[in-house]
């Protein structure tokens, strides 16, 4: 990867102070540091960029040296090589003297004293859901049965039999976090001995094995309020996992999926459809019932002269808005002018005389497309 100015990376202009150089690197490192971005394979090779740049402009020597010629300029003078952090290192207290507490947030103390007894939350869990059309726009009423962890009778949480409590784990110390240093700075993971909790069980609960949950299956009764739409999620509160250590439960989020309608399309909160005429209805025009996603008919008033594909608004039924119900979208009816196949005789002896009155042209000139649709 090709290294780049010291100065962007510290995020800096070129006649930046002393001050401003170590107020930016605090924020880059603090915002890199590996032991904030768990699972990031790039904030180590971020960290040390930052490093290596604060150690070149730190200094007085190394600065005025890369400013005139560059990272050649730092060559061999303990920078800029991905090796030497001793200035750095010096400044390391320095730079994040103050910091202490944000530090212990974001890394667990950094090693120095008991990890804190933190209340966390239960996972939350996902369910989804598939409901009919029609049930979407209306809204409806479903219950779903899942599966989820809830706080042992036995043990009331805790994991250990008969209330014999737990110690400080040997491995850590109880911080939840074994070190391993690299350069200057260390990186902290998850104890393997007690997985990050600081403390041990010796005597487990026989119900849960000493992990203080029981997974139970439950059922819950959902709200589908009108006008969902899929892909939306409805969140149950508190109705996810238990919380290790008497923390409070997460959520249930019950994800929607709707079925498609064989006749109507939802665009938004308006519907579409299409409906078949005849084509003396098209040319004489017409009053024709329209079917409804309510179950009743729609009278449609059809002008004579109607052409094919032609759109139609009914007003108000459509989907109900989601935050308010009150309110509908509207009901859009495409014309489809039905040609018949098959003709009587009759009927071809009236058409070929209503040509003969319109002086039907049979080598028609091509019309402007902008008269299309």
């Amino acid at each position: 990867m090709a290294k780049r100015d010291y100065y962007e990376v510290l995020g800096l202009q070129r006649g930046a102070s002393k001050d401003d150089i170590k107020k930016a690197y605090r924020k880059v490192a603090v915002a890199n540091h590996p032991d904030r971005n768990p699972g990031d394979e790039h904030a180590e090779d971020r960290f040390k960029e930052a490093t290596e740049a604060y150690e070149v402009l730190a200094d007085d020597e190394k600065r005025q040296a890369y400013d005139q010629f560059g990272f050649a300029g730092v060559e061999g003078m303990g920078g800029g090589g991905r090796g030497g952090y001793s200035h750095a290192y010096h400044d390391f207290e320095d730079i994040f003297g103050g910091f202490s507490d944000i530090f212990e947030t974001f890394f667990g103390g950094g090693g120095r004293g008991r990890r804190r007894t933190t209340v966390r939350s239960g996972a939350d869990l996902r369910y989804d859901m598939e409901i009919s059309f029609e049930e979407a726009v209306f809204g409806t009423k479903k219950e779903v049965t899942y599966k989820r962890h809830v706080t042992c009778d036995s043990c009331n949480g805790s994991g250990a039999e008969d209330g014999s409590g737990s110690k400080t784990c040997p491995t850590c110390g109880g911080v939840g976090q074994v070190r391993r240093s690299q350069g200057f700075f260390s990186i902290a993971s998850t104890c393997p001995t007690c997985g990050g909790e600081g403390q041990i069980i010796d005597n487990p609960c026989g119900t849960c094995g000493g992990n203080g949950v029981l997974k139970k299956q439950r059922t819950v009764k959902v709200t589908i309020p009108p006008g969902m739409d899929s892909g939306k999620r409805i969140s149950l509160r508190g109705e996810g996992d238990a919380g290790p250590n008497g923390g409070p439960a997460g959520d249930l989020y019950v994800v929607v999926r709707v079925r498609p309608h064989e006749h109507f399309e939802r665009q938004g909160n308006d519907l579409y459809c299409m409906i078949p005429i005849t084509m003396t209805q098209a040319a004489l025009g017409a009053e024709i019932q329209v079917p409804t996603l309510d179950g009743d008919r729609a009278e449609l008033s059809i002008p004579a002269g109607t052409q094919n594909e032609k759109l139609f608004r009914i007003r108000n039924y459509g989907v109900p808005h989601l935050q308010d119900s009150s309110r509908r979208g509207d009901l859009y009816v495409k014309i489809h002018v039905e040609v018949p196949k098959k003709l009587s005789g009759k009927a071809k002896k009236i058409l070929r005389e209503f040509a003969e009155v319109e002086g039907e042209n049979a080598s028609p000139d091509p019309v402007p497309l902008s008269r299309l649709g």
